[in-house]
């Protein structure tokens, strides 16, 4: 009995805010200052560092280069664009909820959205492909492709998006096409094995990959598979999922051994690959984990688990290998990289290799509040308005400035659960309720 009271209490304190109030802050709506006294949705951390973590303060003659404000204006891919490279991003900035839909679906969404001509595109794990417009706000279309005998399966669904075609593929093995606009099923194929990657289309091509680390080739107009490349298969699951980035005729292909490849579109071909699994176990049955893959001026760029790698495009040669990371996806911008790791944020000039600074974020946010060291868990990274957006899992927002200086925290007007966009100067996200929030 003892021990049940003792389990009441703790999920008790773990799910309910320390300030009795409102939440974190006093005010949820205004900005932070320093004299906020309240953190506590936090744990406590103690200051030791580890491996290559500490502080390494930017030179103060160092000047950054300000790159050009894009205003977005649809957001097609899960990962933004087809190198998986975010830009410089043109936002309102006054963090004020104009928008918010009806609940899109009682079941558990998708953790990305997707943004076309004033529709927001998501899916859950019952199969619907749900399209929304906000501009009308009403749902246009709910649309699922499975017959009742998968009604039963968790459902995890791929999607991109052209010309009003949604193309979609799952852990079932199905790929389908479907024209929202016209309501129409264009076609569908069964490949019969889960096909778990990202999508991206290119040319006439659908290109994605499958749970053993195939790469297929297939063609927009019909599903028809053109050619499938075999590559190391990995037997053990993990959370990291096989991705790809295109650039020009050049896919890159991250599958799970972590073998890096690099493919011709045109031919379906090899141009090369690389290793960069660096356990001392090289087996089948070894972990591996990395973020998304990039491609910025003809160089990839992968954070592994443990390093971040910088390779030449049209050769696969590593130009750059640094004993830190990125827990999100990482930034390039004007040859300057920006990532987050081990609660770090790091700065590096890609020409000359040099990190311009690192700086612990737990401890920007302590010195900003003037509070004890706590910690914050990470939800995503956004470069908007010549500033880094962190947006944080309890829907806080830490705004620093490219030097790495904190410049305010805000907590967003609604819970954010799914991955943040930006189209045409707003924030797109959905909320605990799958509800559609729209933030200027």
């Amino acid at each position: 009995m003892k021990l049940f009271y003792i389990i009441i209490i703790f999920f008790f304190l773990n799910n309910c805010s320390f300030d009795k109030k409102s939440g974190i802050w006093k005010n949820e709506s205004q900005n932070l200052n320093k004299e906020s006294k309240l953190f506590s949705e936090f744990e406590n951390i103690s200051s030791t560092k580890d491996e290559f973590y500490k502080i390494i303060e930017l030179d103060k003659n160092y000047k950054f280069s300000k790159n050009k404000l894009i205003t977005n204006t649809s957001w097609k891919d899960i990962y933004y664009f087809e190198d998986n490279n975010l830009k410089n991003f043109n936002y309102d900035n006054q963090n004020q909820l104009i928008f918010k839909s009806k609940k899109l679906t009682k079941y558990k969404t998708n953790n990305y959205i997707l943004y076309e001509k004033d529709n927001i595109i998501t899916s859950d794990v019952k199969g619907n492909v749900i399209v929304f417009s906000v501009k009308e706000n009403k749902e246009i279309i709910k649309f699922n492709f499975y017959k009742k005998r998968y009604k039963k399966n968790t459902l995890n669904l791929n999607l991109a998006i052209e010309n009003s075609i949604i193309y979609v593929s799952d852990n079932l093995g199905f790929i389908y096409a479907f024209d929202y606009k016209n309501s129409k099923l264009l076609w569908a194929q069964d490949y019969k094995i889960p096909l778990n990657s990202n999508i991206k289309i290119t040319q006439d091509k659908i290109i994605l990959a499958d749970q053993n680390n195939s790469i297929l080739f297939i063609d927009k107009k019909n599903g028809i598979n053109l050619k499938v490349l075999p590559t190391e298969i990995s037997i053990i699951k993990k959370n990291f999922i096989n991705n790809l980035a295109v650039y020009k005729n050049n896919v890159i292909f991250l599958n799970t051994y972590g073998s890096l490849y690099s493919f011709n579109i045109n031919l379906m071909k090899i141009n090369w690959f690389i290793n960069l699994n660096q356990s001392l176990d090289i087996n089948p049955n070894n972990l591996f984990s990395s973020n998304q893959v990039q491609i910025v001026k003809n160089k990839v760029y992968v954070p592994t688990g443990n390093n971040l790698y910088v390779l030449d495009l049209l050769s696969g040669a590593v130009v750059i290998k640094k004993d830190f990371s990125s827990i999100l996806r990482p930034i390039v911008l004007d040859n300057v990289l920006y990532s987050i790791d081990n609660n770090f944020l790091i700065s590096m000039d890609l020409n000359t290799e040099k990190i311009l600074y690192s700086y612990d974020i737990n401890e920007r946010i302590s010195n900003f509040l003037d509070i004890d060291k706590k910690k914050v868990e990470f939800h995503d990274l956004i470069f908007m308005n010549n500033q880094l957006f962190i947006f944080l899992k309890n829907s806080y927002i830490l705004k620093f400035n490219v030097n790495g200086d904190l410049s305010e925290i805000n907590k967003l007007p609604a819970k954010i659960t799914s991955k943040p966009i930006i189209v045409n100067k707003v924030l797109i996200f959905l909320d605990k309720k799958n509800k559609v929030s729209v933030v200027n």
